[in-house]
């Protein structure tokens, strides 16, 4: 039997501007509320990253909306969140992180077997002619499809 994901959201843009080199999967630490809010899919990663601090992972910036039905149990939006990975996993990142250039960007949220994960990231920055360079890729792929599609009608 299959696992049943629900993705909550996507940073789509992090693989505009970023080459991935690798993911890792990780649980989030949340509060009361903060779980309905993904349940309903309101959250965002846009400018949002994590960083290890104290031999722990922690990720910045991630908006998760505050539940409207929350009352004063509600949470602070932009709160910095704990990530939950294997000691290893976190002395490896560390380690990587410290090279030059390499950041953790968070991918994408989803729910699995009832649990919220963070798809984690380890990229580096991209310049513009490669930004530049992937569109026009991305553009002539599509156009040949296109082209295939239509000479096999």
């Amino acid at each position: 039997m299959k696992e049943a994901i629900k993705t909550v959201c996507e940073n789509r843009k992090a693989r505009h501007d970023y080459f991935i080199h690798e993911t890792f999967e990780a649980g989030i630490e949340l509060k009361g509320t903060e779980v309905k809010s993904l349940r309903v899919g309101k959250a965002n990663l846009r400018d949002s990253y994590a960083e290890v601090k104290d031999g722990e992972i922690f990720i910045e910036h991630m908006h998760i909306s505050p539940y409207e039905q929350g009352n004063i149990f509600n949470h602070e939006p932009l709160r910095r969140r704990r990530l939950l990975l294997h000691k290893k996993e976190i002395l490896k990142l560390f380690g990587k992180t410290r090279e030059k250039g390499f950041t953790l960007i968070p991918l994408k949220i989803y729910f699995k077997k009832g649990r919220a994960k963070l798809e984690l990231a380890l990229a580096s920055g991209k310049h513009n002619y490669d930004k530049r360079a992937a569109l026009h890729e991305k553009s002539a792929k599509r156009d040949v499809e296109r082209a295939l599609k239509e000479r096999s009608k």
